[in-house]
């Protein structure tokens, strides 16, 4: 509505044109279309204040870790509840051994938020490799606490993930401090993350080192490393080979990623066969 500036100075000297004055009326004089019309802008007010407050909710969870219960599914995509509102689990951050049962409960990763014709959409994940971080910090109070530091994760989700991980504190096993006693906070990880295997290995600043650690469980005999290529050349026993290279060759490439190295491993056996070939190359020629 509108008044002249001489009616609105009536209730407010000061008054300016152009703004906006608040004034008192009786709802008894409202008619059954006004109060039908009132009733419903008050509603979408409502609706669009909550809609604001589980926005900020959210902005402030991207990254982070929360828990919600399995809906449905929707176009290849897993439906959450969280907190009231529902957040998109896509086909793509997906974990292929999940079966996301109805009533189940999940924690995801955060992802990002996306405005929609809705008001906005939370997308979470639960194949990011952020995942396993986020998840450990909340187990692990020598982590959250910075006395040990998770260096790199590698992870093929549902399968098997490696993790580097230092400590700070000569007094702190930092693998025992993930594994916790008798394995029950990596266990917790385990089973929040069903059926993936999770390896915790300890990071180094020698190469060598690093990548002999990221193999495990399989042992080394020898290393060498071709800096510029940043490659290894690395000799398993005969009886280790299958477990270093592991199954699909997932031990390996794990282990790759993880030390930002290539990898390429050969039994004894092989080594010998290999380097014989090469002698009688050199004589040849």
């Amino acid at each position: 509505m509108q008044v002249s500036i001489e009616v609105a100075k009536k209730y407010k000297e000061d008054v300016q044109i152009g703004d906006f004055l608040p004034l008192e009326v009786d709802p008894n004089t409202f008619g059954r279309i006004a109060a039908q019309t009132f009733k419903q802008v008050l509603q979408q007010k409502f609706r669009e204040a909550e809609l604001r407050k589980l926005h900020d909710q959210f902005s402030e969870m991207v990254g982070e870790v929360m828990s919600g219960i399995v809906t449905r599914r929707e176009e290849g995509n897993v439906l959450l509840q969280v907190n009231r509102h529902e957040v998109v689990l896509p086909k793509r951050e997906q974990v292929g051994t999940d079966d996301y049962r109805p009533q189940e409960r999940l924690r995801v990763l955060v992802l990002k938020i996306e405005e929609d014709r809705r008001g906005f959409q939370v997308v979470a994940s639960r194949s990011h490799p952020n995942l396993i971080r986020k998840l450990l910090e909340q187990e692990v109070p020598e982590i959250s606490e910075g006395v040990v530091e998770i260096i790199a994760i590698a992870r093929e989700p549902g399968q098997r993930s490696k993790i580097a991980v230092t400590s700070h504190d000569e007094r702190v096993d930092g693998v025992g401090a993930c594994v916790g006693q008798r394995g029950s906070r990596i266990q917790i990880l385990m089973d929040e993350l069903r059926p993936e295997k999770i390896d915790v290995v300890p990071f180094s600043e020698d190469p060598k080192t690093f990548i002999i650690n990221a193999l495990s469980p399989a042992k080394v005999n020898t290393i060498r490393l071709n800096e510029e290529e940043k490659s290894a050349y690395v000799t398993v026993p005969d009886n280790q080979l299958s477990l270093a290279i592991g199954r699909g060759g997932q031990n390996v490439r794990l282990a790759a990623r993880l030390t930002e190295w290539k990898i390429d491993i050969r039994s004894e056996e092989q080594a010998n066969q290999e380097k014989a070939a090469a002698q009688a190359q050199g004589e040849a020629n």
